[in-house]
């Protein structure tokens, strides 16, 4: 892997109604091995992105330049922090973009405004149970813990998500951190076409690829593709 000026610190976060045990599953292994230390965000159900963003500015306060990294809704909320503080961001890394700018459409938002739904009307242990039964169990078991721990606030957390809008394509084209950019080729919530748009759009990016069956296999995987995208970002 070719050198890289790389900080101390990285801070990832997770995606809906995930939580910190993923994202340092999936972004600690990769990041060790180049000497970053990691701190996996747990979201507050009750302001899932205010919490996101008050774990990245405390970071780099405490630290200075940061890697901001996250997946789907944290790659999101990752990357529109580090265009707002491009001198506290290091870099970004990118794992399972979901959408750009207003989730309208966008089938994770659509699956999230959707799952909160039905918790509201059915509760949690039927809505758990229907999800593990129509989920990998590698997926299953990842959200069955991650609900309980944010329930009963994890409709609110879920709707939030749902609607929140990221950086615009205009916005994108004119970020100058970098950023490794990792996308599922099988994925229909997070559609490659997404990684591939902020790829295309980010001036200082690169994506690699990945799929649902390696993440089930290894979730190091996404961190791996993030970083090997980081090398590769043109500056």
């Amino acid at each position: 892997m070719p050198e890289l000026n790389l900080p101390r610190v990285a801070v990832v976060l997770p995606g809906t109604g995930s939580d910190a045990h993923f994202a340092a599953r999936a972004f600690t292994a990769a990041l060790s091995q180049v000497g970053v230390d990691v701190i996996a965000v747990d979201p507050d159900p009750r302001r899932v992105v205010g919490s996101y963003l008050d774990a990245l500015t405390a970071a780099a306060d405490r630290n200075g330049p940061i890697l901001a990294g996250g997946i789907s809704i944290g790659a999101a909320v990752a990357l529109q922090w580090a265009a707002r503080h491009e001198s506290l961001a290091a870099g970004v890394l990118a794992a399972l973009p979901a959408w750009t700018g207003d989730p309208v459409d966008a089938p994770a938002a659509q699956s999230a405004m959707l799952t909160a739904s039905r918790l509201r009307a059915d509760g949690l242990e039927a809505v758990t149970g229907a999800m593990i039964e129509t989920s990998p169990a590698w997926l299953g078991g990842e959200l069955e813990r991650s609900w309980r721990s944010q329930w009963p606030h994890l409709p609110q957390a879920l709707d939030e998500a749902a609607g929140y809008r990221g950086l615009d394509e205009d916005e994108m084209a004119g970020t100058t951190v970098p950023v490794g950019i990792c996308a599922a080729t099988d994925d229909p919530v997070h559609p490659l076409a997404v990684g591939t748009q902020w790829a295309a759009l980010l001036p200082h990016a690169a994506l690699e690829t990945v799929t649902l069956d390696e993440v089930g296999a290894d979730p190091a995987a996404l961190g791996r593709g993030c970083l090997a995208a980081l090398v590769r970002a043109p500056r």
